[in-house]
């Protein structure tokens, strides 16, 4: 069952990262970068329902709270700056989830089908982005041709 999660984990997150690449690429970087900045927050946020739902109780809300407020602030980083602080902030979320909600304490409430996921799901993540950016697949970096206009003026 743990391998089939993070199976599932890793198709998701190369899905989303490829809806969110092409965005980048082909309509506009921001456009990419606040999908996959939003769905971080989203599962930061899943984990607020859940402690809810378990009636973790008061401290556990504010903990998850700040874990909304940590990764949602690196996401905001990653599409108002470098999209490499999204692609930190993905690799750091598995942190979150086992760490804190798999073999720690949240795991009173916390689904482990989702944790063990999510595992898979981030680091394909953040791989992505650090692939797309760092080979100038997307972002500032692509060479583009000169203008047939510009080579002949400078061929003669």
């Amino acid at each position: 069952m743990v391998v089939e999660l993070l199976v599932e984990g890793a198709v998701g997150g190369a899905l989303w990262s490829l809806v969110g690449i092409a965005l980048s690429r082909y309509v506009r970087d921001v456009a990419g970068r606040i999908l996959l900045a939003a769905v971080l927050i989203a599962a930061a946020v899943f984990y607020v329902v859940f402690a809810a739902q378990g009636d973790a109780g008061g401290a556990w809300l504010a903990a998850e709270v700040v874990g909304i407020l940590v990764y949602g602030g690196m996401a905001v980083l990653g599409v108002r700056r470098s999209p490499y602080w999204l692609a930190a902030a993905w690799a750091l979320h598995p942190v979150w989830d086992i760490v804190l909600h798999n073999i720690g304490p949240g795991r009173a409430f916390a689904p482990e089908p989702y944790t063990i996921a999510c595992l898979s799901w981030d680091l394909v993540v953040a791989a992505a982005i650090a692939v797309a950016y760092g080979t100038g697949f997307v972002g500032g970096r692509r060479t583009r041709p000169a203008p047939a206009d510009a080579v002949a003026v400078g061929a003669g």
